[in-house]
């Protein structure tokens, strides 16, 4: 199954949107820095997590470089769930001189 990829840049424009986006970090990751606005759900949670993936237009997910973001849509996407992978990841957003939130502010 393909799995659709998006840019950090895109993913900014989306997020000024409104769009949803998860970050399937560490606890320890997230905490040290994360997307503003993203919800954390650890990877090893998923599966107990995929109805917060759901909702109206795409989810989009985020790690720290893609990897693990890309298995979180491959496993959520053949449960139905329209989701993004974003390329390149949180290095990619803080490489692109983005700032990032610090703590647990968007914790779930």
């Amino acid at each position: 199954m393909a799995i659709s990829e998006i840019s950090v840049d895109e993913l900014a424009e989306q997020l000024a949107t409104g769009s949803r986006l998860i970050d399937v970090r560490e606890s320890d990751e997230f905490d040290e820095g994360h997307v503003p606005g993203a919800v954390h759900i650890p990877l090893a949670t998923v599966p107990d997590n995929v109805e917060q993936f759901r909702g109206a237009g795409a989810t989009y997910v985020i790690c720290r470089s893609g990897a693990r973001s890309l298995r979180a849509c491959e496993f959520v996407a053949q449960r139905g769930v329209d989701v993004v992978n974003v390329a390149g990841g949180t290095l990619a957003w803080q490489l692109s001189g983005r700032t990032v939130e610090t703590g647990e502010t968007a914790d779930s």
